[in-house]
């Protein structure tokens, strides 16, 4: 384990015509981090918005582990070039990084952990596993549910969430910001245990 701080990169797209889709939701969950921490991202030279923060609070009331909250500033397939300045720059192993994205194979509302394994299809991770030279970092995977009916998956992910979704959002936005304090304070198993439902 490296002595770097965590670093928290939430996926997607730049600019205010995607800031409500379905696949900007890990970068909602940066938004909710930052405002739990009292904090504003700021431009970053890695092509990111960052902010320094601690994460969550341990035992007795202690300030939570030091991490790096980010968004990459370029599109979703492209966020490898920025997540892995951020890891150069902040001098964090890939075993310190926590992805936070939309995942089409989760229930709608649904939050699961895992460390490595594929990308499921997800242009944001293998950009970030391609840049990186490897697939073992963490993920917090917000579930978005599958399309409705014949749309399409590319489709569904770039719509803004429906008004039913919207009502639910910010439950879902808490939960995952509390899934990636757990994880970092408390280990991935301890954030498995909570979040994953028994299925």
């Amino acid at each position: 384990m490296t002595d770097g701080p965590w670093v928290i990169v939430g996926l997607g797209n730049p600019g205010p015509s995607y800031a409500g889709n379905r696949h900007n939701v890990g970068a909602m969950v940066i938004d909710e981090l930052a405002r739990r921490a009292g904090t504003t991202l700021r431009t970053h030279k890695a092509r990111a918005v960052a902010a320094q923060v601690r994460l969550g609070a341990g035992p007795g009331g202690v300030p939570g582990p030091s991490a790096v909250i980010a968004v990459p500033s370029c599109y979703m397939n492209e966020s490898g070039g920025p997540t892995k300045s951020l890891l150069t720059f902040f001098k964090a192993g890939p075993e310190r990084l926590v992805v936070i994205h939309d995942e089409l194979d989760i229930p709608a509302a649904d939050v699961r952990l895992k460390l490595g394994g594929g990308e499921g299809g997800h242009n944001g991770l293998r950009s970030i596993s391609s840049s990186l030279g490897t697939k073992d970092y963490h993920r917090v995977r917000v579930g978005i549910g599958r399309p409705p009916g014949r749309m399409e998956a590319a489709d569904y992910v770039l719509r803004d969430f429906g008004p039913a979704e919207r009502k639910e959002l910010p439950f879902l936005l808490d939960d995952a910001a509390d899934a990636v304090e757990l994880l970092v304070t408390e280990g991935l198993l301890a954030a498995q245990q909570r979040f994953h439902s028994p299925s």
